[in-house]
């Protein structure tokens, strides 16, 4: 089973004052549109350990009940325990109020095929193989505990580019897309996409407009490629501001979700609020409140990813959930 457009509206609705405060977002395309929290739990950072497992399971639990559901992992966090964590959390919920996204792309410990051929991976570290990513996804939803996962990644593609020239590289993002497009045909993956760090930010790396056409010639016009993440914070805003189309406005031209992560940056943009963007966010009672709030006030973002990995942290980022995003004239106008 998938998300659906019901469950999430569902969902969406029993928390009527996050609704009417415009915290949901719509996503997805045609009959598959989904109602998704605009702050989601992200899983990435952590020990390896059993407490960690607890206390993100309880996290997963504390935002599944608190009004998020919106879950972000990689089959490569904390060894594939994240994929877990969030397994064990989806057992407390209705499967299809929750959209579940991850990823692979990095060699796992623990999770690499025997098959894998060393001409597939790059730097000793990547990969983007079909035959690879059909084994993540099978072990991805083995560790998530679902038949089905809503958004799949391809976890930062721009590293191959460090090892091969464009038009081998390309040629890998085609015969990735063309299977993945299968994946979807199967009932696997719902949506696929790209994850990135540098690839939209860095000149020179991934083109998205590119990449939707490889998508469409794959996939047609009705093809799966519709997210990608890319990093966006009060320090990195190169996804808004670039010209003369700034990735933003291209994903949204070409029907494809803008997810952000890195919206904290791991606390790096608390330690230097600027006054305005505090100025324009009112109501709210912390400077991590704010800089979340920043990020999902930017048009084009559709879900600003935190990650959270104590019940305390979840609660306290819900704090964004009652007040309104900052208008779009009142956001350009810090960029002034």
């Amino acid at each position: 089973m998938f998300a659906t457009s019901e469950g999430t509206a569902r969902y969406r609705d029993r928390f009527a004052a996050f609704r009417d405060a415009g915290f949901y977002r719509t996503v997805g395309i045609s009959d598959l549109a989904l109602e998704v929290s605009s702050l989601g739990i992200g899983t990435y950072l952590g020990a390896d350990d059993d407490g960690t497992d607890h206390a993100y399971t309880d996290a997963l639990i504390a935002a599944g009940e608190g009004g998020i559901n919106f879950f972000d992992g990689a089959i490569n966090y904390r060894h594939q325990r994240s994929e877990r964590c969030i397994g064990a959390a989806l057992k407390q919920m209705q499967r299809d109020e929750v959209v579940v996204c991850t990823k692979a792309g990095f060699l796992t410990p623990g999770a690499v095929p025997d098959s894998l051929r060393r001409e597939d991976v790059v730097g000793g570290m990547h990969c983007m193989a079909p035959d690879f990513l059909a084994d993540q996804i099978d072990r991805s939803r083995a560790n998530l505990g679902v038949d089905a996962i809503d958004v799949f990644y391809l976890h930062n593609p721009e590293t191959q580019l460090g090892f091969l020239d464009r038009a081998e590289f390309d040629a890998r993002i085609r015969r990735a897309f063309a299977h993945l497009e299968r994946f979807a045909d199967q009932g696997k993956i719902r949506w696929y996409g790209a994850a990135t760090w540098e690839g939209f930010r860095k000149k020179g790396a991934l083109n998205l407009e590119r990449l939707a056409e490889i998508a469409t010639e794959e996939g047609g016009p009705e093809h799966h490629f519709r997210f990608i993440q890319l990093p966006f914070n009060l320090n990195m805003v190169e996804a808004f501001v670039e010209r003369p189309e700034s990735v933003l406005e291209a994903s949204k031209r070409l029907g494809i979700v803008a997810v952000a992560s890195a919206t904290l940056l791991q606390t790096e943009v608390l330690a230097h609020m600027p006054h305005r963007v505090a100025q324009l966010f009112p109501g709210l009672a912390s400077d991590a409140q704010r800089a979340i709030q920043f990020t999902r006030s930017t048009p084009g973002i559709s879900v600003a990813l935190v990650g959270m990995s104590r019940r305390e942290h979840v609660l306290e980022n819900l704090g964004v959930a009652t007040v309104l995003p900052a208008a779009r004239e009142d956001y350009v106008r810090l960029y002034q």
